[in-house]
């Protein structure tokens, strides 16, 4: 019979010591956010000159949603109510786009989207690359769970 040994053998953690440096490092950090906040102001900017589309109203719904996760997570959790406004905004740009076929956003909408990615901008100068892809993985989860809601809601009817 073979003798078995009681001892545990050491695990590797997940993350190499070099990626863990980078997921810390600014320098690693930095490219990752400024590409997530040129995302918001270019949407935001084709939006204000009535070039808005379905993929850049998407695209600023996911980044509002990061931020808001990101609030949750406690990254500036005292603004989530700016992050709340902004997405309420978003929903009255889609119901606008519905009633007259275009993608346009007024100076109320504007403006709680302004003060929402100024909050998105702070967040994502404090928090760890772990952190935003930790709110990304919830926002994640949380459309699909939503996206599957009506359909149990549809079923059990």
């Amino acid at each position: 019979m073979p003798n078995k040994s009681r001892t545990r053998k050491h695990t590797h953690p997940a993350m190499s010591p070099l990626l863990r440096a980078l997921t810390f490092s600014r320098a690693a950090r930095e490219p990752i956010t400024q590409a997530m906040l040129l995302q918001c102001y270019v949407g935001l900017d084709a939006f204000r000159r009535g070039h808005g589309s379905r993929e850049l109203f998407a695209t600023l719904g996911r980044q509002l949603l990061v931020a808001e996760e990101l609030c949750l997570i406690g990254y500036h959790p005292d603004e989530i109510t700016d992050i709340q406004e902004a997405l309420a905004a978003m929903m009255h740009i889609d119901a606008t786009r519905k009633e007259d076929g275009v993608w346009l956003m007024g100076d109320v909408e504007h403006a709680w989207l302004c003060v929402a990615f100024e909050v998105f901008s702070r967040q994502l100068s404090v928090a760890s690359l772990d952190s935003i892809a930790k709110a990304e993985t919830r926002m994640v989860e949380g459309l699909l769970k939503a996206e599957r809601t009506p359909a149990i809601v549809e079923a059990s009817a």
